[in-house]
């Protein structure tokens, strides 16, 4: 695999996603920000390429739906010849008021965004590494996945799938593909601004670290699974969390 590689992060305008794009930058990587906010990609594309010198382009791309998926996929192979690395990120879960109030538009966009977008990109570069020799896929989770509240309860269906997913793809495009998951606790993002004092308070007590996270310490975990020290990691789950998985 070439030094300088082609990287797809879905979910890459803001957060996590944000971040990560980020740091492949910093590294040399050539780097495709995909998410439904076509200006808000090619803003950060371009913000990439002017401070870290590197080829980066803005894709909009609602993951949930097959079509765009493969027309990102398709966009990427044409423009830069290859795909070496995809990281899922894109995800979403709305509040709802009850789970009898969850409707079924919700459940399927929820299911769609976190999971199904998911598994074509994975097939679609996950086939097309292996038949390049090799390349790494993460997928990123959350801590509800195997920590279900009722609160987000369709999002952590969504993400338990996810966590399979990483463990059937890395079955099927052994032994040259890695695809592993991130599985990240309460993470300050752009999202937690919306957090109350009162949930503020709670996290930190419930979490063994006492804190919540900070999207870096998520992207540290993506960068090592992605690089070459991560060549024996495969079909694995790291939790970044701060013990939230084993707390009561």
């Amino acid at each position: 695999m070439n030094d300088h590689r082609v990287v797809i992060v879905t979910g890459g305008s803001r957060g996590i996603g944000r971040e990560a794009c980020r740091a492949f930058a910093a590294r040399g990587d050539a780097v495709v920000v995909a998410s439904r906010k076509a200006d808000a990609c090619t803003a950060l594309a371009a913000e990439l390429t002017a401070e870290f010198g590197t080829p980066a382009l803005g894709v909009g791309t609602h993951v949930g739906r097959w079509a765009d998926c493969d027309a990102l996929a398709d966009r990427v192979l044409d423009g830069f010849g290859r795909i070496d690395v995809l990281v899922n990120n894109a995800g979403m879960s709305p509040l709802y008021d009850s789970l009898t109030g969850v409707t079924e538009e919700l459940f399927d966009k929820v299911v769609a965004v976190n999971l199904r977008g998911a598994f074509r990109l994975g097939t679609r570069c996950g086939e097309h590494m292996a038949a390049r020799g090799g390349g790494a896929i993460v997928n990123v989770s959350s801590i509800a996945a195997v920590r279900p509240d009722p609160g987000e309860l369709p999002y952590a269906m969504a993400k338990a799938g996810l966590n399979t997913l990483t463990v059937g793809l890395a079955r099927a495009y052994a032994p040259s593909v890695r695809v592993n998951t991130v599985m990240p606790g309460p993470i300050r993002t752009d999202i937690a601004e919306h957090w109350t004092e009162e949930m503020r308070a709670r996290l930190a007590d419930e979490i063994p670290a006492g804190r919540v996270g900070e999207a870096p310490e998520v992207v540290g975990a993506i960068m090592y699974l992605t690089g070459p020290d991560a060549g024996y990691t495969t079909g694995a789950t790291i939790k970044v969390d701060g013990g939230t998985a084993w707390s009561t």
